[in-house]
């Protein structure tokens, strides 16, 4: 048996994790939402009645709600730990999506907003998490701490393609990805692996209400995902790149080098 905790696990790519890894009773999941009654709605709806997932109130942008769910997992999970801390949780915006960083610089108001609410979330908001759940992870048999994180961050893939698109969103992936790097300098020797992986490119709707504008930049957008990797032939669905996800970070490991670093679901640096 695995104990699981997984932020963000109200649609998407979360809550397939909950789906597919509560499919074995012998797993315990702790899912974190900042909606909990919708989303254990969902639960019941989707999955039926589960005695190994329990959802509980957790916001990325709230210390507090953070530090009470650390508190109600450890009455959940008791001596036993957690295996598994998997930040899914984000916040994903359009905002970026569809321009470069040149036109989004015409739009400053909004341009500030949604970088603070980026960073508060998807980087303050998990250092948060992993701060006030380590102590759960050190009595867990596996120790390992799982950061979602996106090919979009890395650098290489950036300049060689021209990768103009969600330049806010990549920051905020490629802040937390040094994040983690830096947990993993301090707790490597304790032997708790954190490391970042990105899931590939998923189905989870982000494009389900495009304007025709932002469609011929998505349209342009996939012509380089295609220069890029010629085997591309869409988005993945959901519960596929999940069993891929999970093949992975079973395989990475502290003794294989992966500590602190940051690889694809491949286990390397192929993004697609």
């Amino acid at each position: 048996m695995s104990v699981y905790v997984i932020t963000g696990v109200s649609k998407g790519i979360g809550f397939e994790l909950v789906k597919q890894i509560s499919d074995d009773p012998k797993n315990l999941v702790v899912g974190l939402v900042r909606d909990k009654a919708a989303t254990e709605k969902r639960v019941v709806a989707e999955l039926g009645d589960r005695s190994n997932v329990h959802i509980l109130h957790g916001d990325l942008t709230s210390y507090d709600s953070l530090k009470q769910a650390a508190a109600d997992t450890t009455k959940i999970v008791g001596e036993r730990g957690i295996d598994y801390l998997v930040a899914n949780g984000a916040f994903v915006t359009t905002f970026d999506f569809y321009d470069p960083i040149g036109v989004l610089g015409d739009k400053v108001e909004e341009l500030e907003d949604v970088l603070l609410k980026l960073f508060q979330t998807n980087v303050v908001g998990n250092i948060h998490l992993f701060n006030l759940f380590l102590p759960l992870v050190m009595k867990g048999k596996v120790k390992k701490v799982i950061n979602i994180s996106s090919g979009a961050a890395d650098l290489d893939f950036i300049n060689d393609f021209e990768i103009e698109s969600s330049a806010l969103y990549s920051a905020s992936k490629a802040a937390m990805n040094a994040i983690v790097a830096k947990f993993n300098a301090q707790y490597k020797k304790d032997g708790v692996l954190f490391v970042s992986i990105c899931p590939g490119a998923v189905e989870v709707g982000h494009f389900a209400d495009a304007t025709p504008e932002q469609i011929q930049s998505l349209t342009g957008f996939m012509g380089k995902l295609s220069t890029y990797a010629p085997h591309f032939k869409g988005f993945t669905p959901v519960d596929e790149a999940i069993q891929t996800l999970r093949s992975t970070w079973e395989k990475v490991s502290i003794d294989n080098g992966y500590g602190g670093a940051f690889t694809s679901h491949f286990g390397n640096k192929q993004w697609l």
